[in-house]
């Protein structure tokens, strides 16, 4: 179900009968009641429109973004403009989806970068043509936006490294499944779990590879690394489709369960595998609360209100204790269940 609230200027023109607009748009003064005629009928207000380019457009994890872009263009009246490049990896495609954006003079970007340094230069041209840059999930180096709404993924890896070492007991070898080297998210979360391990000397991180955010990728790499470490315990995945693809690869191994997973996001499938035992926690982000705020602050940077300058949408640990708490179905299923 869809919360749609929209907030629209509506103008009516009847003969002499006047025109009013909706708070907080002062009312449009009366014709005189003496029979004059207007001087000419009051222009309607021009739609804003935000484009929203999120680095993927595949996964659920960004189907939930966007429902929350949505929403907000509909709480403020404005079109949401949204295209991204298919893959994650697909950044030369991002530039040019944001580049064509500029073109038509969008009032806005909201943005979820594919390289932290790479689309540096794309978010300065919008800048240069006062465009308004605010970056969600995935920011960029140096940071030129001005709001990045998103997790916090160095504690939430962290959190992910403290609940793999409760599941293996402090001891045992593990790997780590992050998706795109240079990605800020990926390398944020890979520096989350490192940190997170050195509290806990018994565990060993004997494998890094990454899955490209593809599942069959993901599968391969947890594969070369149960070929690699026979006596791999347990695995941290950084997203979605690196998780789908070590569940997979446990699977087909006969391992599901003896093997402990670990996972940011909480797609269907990875709900799924939470319920059957295939995966043991989820580091639960807020995708609908980044693609909802970042177009609020949007909406304040076109209105020349000031932006918070970083928003944390938070993180939730998931396990099949707490799945059904009500309080966690209201992140998963933000809308409700469709």
């Amino acid at each position: 179900m869809r919360i749609c609230r929209k907030l629209a200027c509506t103008l009516l023109l009847a003969g002499l009968v006047g025109c009013s607009r909706q708070a907080p748009t002062p009312p449009v003064e009366q014709p005189a009641k003496d029979g004059a005629s207007d001087q000419g009928a009051a222009k309607p207000e021009k739609t804003l429109r935000i484009a929203v380019c999120p680095k993927g457009t595949v996964h659920e994890f960004w189907q939930t973004v966007k429902k929350g872009a949505e929403t907000a263009g509909d709480e403020v009246g404005a079109e949401i403009l949204w295209n991204g490049p298919p893959q994650e990896t697909m950044v030369a495609e991002q530039i040019t989806i944001i580049e064509d954006f500029l073109t038509n003079k969008v009032d806005a970007v909201v943005m979820a970068a594919c390289d932290a340094k790479a689309l540096v230069h794309t978010a300065q041209k919008a800048s240069d043509a006062k465009i308004p840059v605010v970056t969600i999930d995935s920011g960029l180096d140096p940071d030129v936006s001005l709001s990045f709404v998103a997790t916090d993924n160095v504690a939430g890896a962290a959190e992910a490294a403290n609940e793999l070492a409760r599941l293996l007991g402090d001891k045992g070898e593990v790997g780590l499944v992050p998706f795109i080297k240079g990605a800020a998210t990926s390398d944020q979360r890979e520096k989350g779990f490192k940190d997170g391990l050195k509290v806990h000397k018994g565990l060993k991180l004997v494998s890094t590879l990454y899955s490209q955010s593809d599942v069959g990728k993901g599968m391969n790499v947890t594969e070369d690394m149960l070929t690699a470490h026979p006596n791999l315990a347990g695995l941290f995945a950084a997203n979605e489709p690196g998780a789908l693809g070590c569940i997979e690869a446990l699977k087909a191994r006969k391992l599901s369960g003896k093997v402990k997973v670990v996972a940011f996001d909480a797609s269907d499938g990875e709900i799924k595998a939470l319920q059957e035992g295939g995966l043991q926690a989820l580091v639960v982000q807020n995708p609908f609360q980044m693609g909802y705020q970042g177009v609020m602050q949007a909406k304040k940077a076109i209105d020349g209100e000031k932006c918070d300058r970083r928003v944390d949408t938070g993180v939730t640990v998931v396990t099949r204790d707490n799945l059904n708490d009500p309080e966690v179905q209201k992140i998963l299923y933000p809308l409700g269940k469709e």
